[in-house]
């Protein structure tokens, strides 16, 4: 029997395996992780013929060199990623939100993400992952997940325990748009700022900071002020909740977040706007526009029913 499997030349930069994370765990202190920009995830499932719950390989800026061994086998790249194929002396140029044939021998180069920040390498079949508490989702910083909780490393194999069937050519016209206003709804600790200092939040700049991860985006900009307390009991946190420490920069809790917080919460990023926040790459610039809850909960709804077709495209 043929053993299929992809050999890692290059590993690329924070490339784990994630699915659509962890419910219900937030007691015992396990966050929710799973796939940063969950469209992205959900669409490279779909045109590799995969459940859209299944694993993919998730990049951020580079992506990882890797070689196939096996039988032809279906793979999808998503997001705004500049990619190539060798195959033999062939090269052939990547297009994101296409499916691509590979067969034995051939390599999948995954140079870069263009002015964004995560990609997802989807692969027309079963990855060979052990799952914890029913997610294979990788937190790197907790050492949960699979590939014991590690990032992919160069030398490693990901074996393919099955191929789909049906190696179908599918293909979305789709682009990736950027927002200008990231919308958010007041948080529970709002009315611990001064006037100012939310006058300043909703009203100027934020520029994005390198100190970002998939724990949390750092902002840099104007202070804001904060007149009751800077530190307050440990609370739960969630994803997308904005927290300001004792300096005035915001901190944004992304999908590994810890699961309490002790900083006042200003805000809370809306969800149909997540997927183009995690996308910000350091340097950018942040604006921020309040929204109340019932509209944020009516641009959520529009945000599945347009992934919802998007979907149905494929």
């Amino acid at each position: 029997m043929t053993k299929n499997y992809f050999e890692i030349k290059r590993a690329g930069i924070n490339t784990t395996f994630q699915d659509q994370g962890r419910n219900n765990l937030y007691h015992i202190g396990i966050p929710f992780s799973g796939a940063m920009d969950n469209r992205n995830y959900l669409l490279v499932n779909k045109l590799t013929g995969n459940k859209l719950d299944n694993p993919a390989i998730e990049f951020a800026y580079q992506g990882p060199l890797l070689k196939y061994y096996g039988n032809k086998i279906s793979v999808a790249i998503t997001g705004d990623v500049n990619f190539k194929i060798k195959r033999n002396e062939i090269i052939i140029d990547g297009k994101c939100y296409q499916t691509f044939n590979i067969q034995n021998g051939d390599e999948l180069d995954i140079i870069s993400t263009n002015k964004s920040v995560y990609g997802y390498l989807g692969i027309g079949g079963q990855i060979d992952l052990k799952y914890q508490w029913a997610s294979c989702s990788t937190n790197t910083k907790a050492n949960i997940g699979a590939n014991n909780g590690k990032k992919l490393e160069e030398n490693q194999k990901i074996n393919i325990s099955k191929i789909n069937e049906n190696l179908n050519n599918y293909k979305l016209d789709y682009i990736n748009t950027k927002i200008e206003n990231i919308r958010i709804i007041k948080g529970t600790n709002f009315d611990y700022f001064s006037e100012k200092g939310k006058k300043i939040f909703l009203e100027k700049e934020f520029t994005v900071s390198k100190l970002s991860d998939r724990m949390g985006m750092r902002l840099e900009g104007p202070k804001i002020e904060n007149i009751v307390n800077t530190n307050i009991k440990s609370e739960g946190l969630i994803k997308g909740v904005i927290q300001v420490p004792a300096d005035g920069n915001p901190i944004i809790m992304l999908s590994d977040h810890g699961t309490i917080g002790g900083y006042p919460k200003l805000g809370v990023v809306i969800s149909a706007d997540y997927d183009k926040l995690v996308q910000l790459t350091p340097g950018s610039k942040i604006k921020f526009k309040e929204v109340e809850l019932s509209d944020a909960e009516t641009l959520f709804k529009l945000y599945e029913l347009e992934t919802q077709n998007l979907i149905s495209r494929i």
